[in-house]
């Protein structure tokens, strides 16, 4: 029963992987669609490509251990997501389109004028540390729901989760991933509504929750108390993974895909009711795991997957943990097309062959695909750290880089060639080095605070400077 459910569920993907093929001819169909998305395929493009198995494993357990403060996490993710519609969505779609720009990189070498090609080095350089360490974290998560399906050994579970990914990643592109967005993005957010509707009557409702919470001295308030330190997590925690959606480039290229700028409004709208829905029903997943773990977890980003193993029948059970899968998948997909297609813009179209034909880029990238999946396998291989930290550390890493230089390339007409190194340089160091550093505070202060502020700042002050010494040499 379970592999009739799983088999059926891959079988859905790969027939939209095959019936979208022939619309993938050429490197730029294959890498942003021809700019051609409706609004729904859009929405759901760019919110089922974020949240990854960290909806269904990371945030849940975050609440389990941490109880329901740990909700400033979800109402900085949905502030920052709607910001990123109301004033990144626009103004990248018509840039973009503007400059002629497929990737982050020639977006940003064309906006600033950079011949040097440092921008493009930079970006893909960066990229690649911080979405191998990403797509890492989604292979991890499906070896965990693999292992946990069938008890099998944790190589072989990432290595047949790669061989659910690759294939169709590997014909399709932008607008196949688009597509089985749109699907999965709508399977998610019923599994994720249904089995806490299922479980919740089980633990006595909220008012088992609460209990469950008392009997562990646990508090059930968004704000414990008005003490400093209390006011600072809160802002951390909504700083400390919002911030991140202005440099996400496998959510932002959803944006540059879209057919009209006027659809975004609709498309947000879409989008919007989908993630608020998603993250509160992600919340309650992990309040109902207090009273229905009381005892304890060994692994607590299990505790989705333990609570629907126990509650529904093998076909059913192994349909809803698809929805992880789906998950996983949307946003390794994407992560892996944006990087490859990086690869291929930036590295070979660049340096090896600048006079490569449509045809030669598309099988280019499709091989990048390959290269970047076998490169993160092997980071999963060793599974260093849990779901959770590899998302935020991959998170933080690409938001601290990537977000203020987007912001500048966007709304200010001072920044230029040598802002932009400094930026990304300066936020890629302290996005690397910053979790060390944070040991020695009495307060932990997430990633992106300081990435994202030295990061604008360099990019500001270096500006400024480099302006003012080409303005001395034109009066002279």
């Amino acid at each position: 029963m379970i592999l009739l459910a799983i088999s059926l569920y891959i079988a859905i993907l790969f027939s939209i992987g095959f019936l979208s093929y022939r619309k993938h001819q050429t490197a730029s169909d294959f890498i942003i669609g021809a700019r051609s998305l409706s609004y729904w395929l859009t929405a759901m493009a760019a919110h089922a490509s974020d949240m990854s198995a960290w909806l269904f494993l990371g945030f849940p357990s975050v609440i389990f251990s941490g109880g329901l403060f740990n909700v400033w996490l979800a109402v900085g993710l949905t502030l920052f997501m709607l910001l990123n519609w109301l004033c990144i969505a626009p103004r990248v779609r018509i840039k973009t389109e503007e400059y002629n720009s497929m990737t982050f990189s020639s977006f940003f070498e064309s906006r600033f004028h950079d011949t040097s090609g440092m921008i493009r080095m930079f970006t893909a350089i960066l990229s690649f540390i911080f979405y191998a360490i990403y797509i890492s974290a989604g292979i991890v998560g499906l070896g965990i729901l693999v292992d946990t399906l069938f008890g099998i050994n944790y190589t072989l579970a990432i290595s047949v989760g790669i061989f659910v990914v690759v294939p169709y990643l590997f014909i399709g592109g932008y607008t196949t991933l688009a597509w089985i967005d749109l699907f999965q993005g709508l399977f998610l957010l019923c599994v994720i509504v249904l089995v806490p509707m299922v479980v919740l009557p089980k633990v006595g409702g909220f008012h088992g929750i609460q209990h469950a919470l008392a009997l562990q001295g646990r508090n059930f308030s968004l704000i414990p108390n008005s003490s400093p330190t209390t006011l600072w997590r809160i802002f951390f925690s909504i700083c400390g993974w919002g911030l991140g959606y202005f440099g996400q480039p496998h959510i932002i290229t959803k944006f540059m895909g879209i057919k009209k700028v006027s659809h975004i409004k609709k498309s947000m709208f879409v989008g919007m009711s989908w993630q608020v829905i998603a993250l509160g029903s992600a919340t309650l997943l992990g309040l109902i795991a207090i009273p229905y773990f009381a005892q304890g977890i060994g692994n607590p980003e299990l505790v989705f997957v333990e609570m629907v193993k126990a509650t529904f029948s093998p076909f059913i059970m192994a349909l809803i943990l698809c929805g992880v899968l789906g998950a996983t998948i949307s946003t390794m997909d994407s992560q892996i097309l944006v990087l490859a297609s990086s690869l291929t813009e930036d590295f070979y179209k660049r340096i090896f062959h600048k006079n490569a034909t449509s045809k030669q880029l598309l099988w280019i990238s499709r091989i990048f695909v390959l290269a970047v999946t076998a490169f993160a396998f092997i980071i999963a291989f060793f599974k260093i750290s849990t779901i959770y930290s590899l998302v935020l550390y991959a998170w933080s890493g690409l938001g601290s880089t990537f977000g203020p230089l987007l912001v500048f390339s966007l709304y200010s007409k001072r920044a230029n060639q040598y802002g932009a190194w400094a930026g990304l340089i300066v936020g890629g160091v302290v996005a690397i080095i910053w979790p060390v550093l944070n040991r020695m505070l009495s307060i932990e202060v997430p990633t992106l605070v300081p990435g994202f502020l030295f990061s604008s700042l360099a990019i500001y002050v270096m500006s400024w400077i480099t302006s003012g010494k080409r303005d001395h040499r034109a009066k002279d």
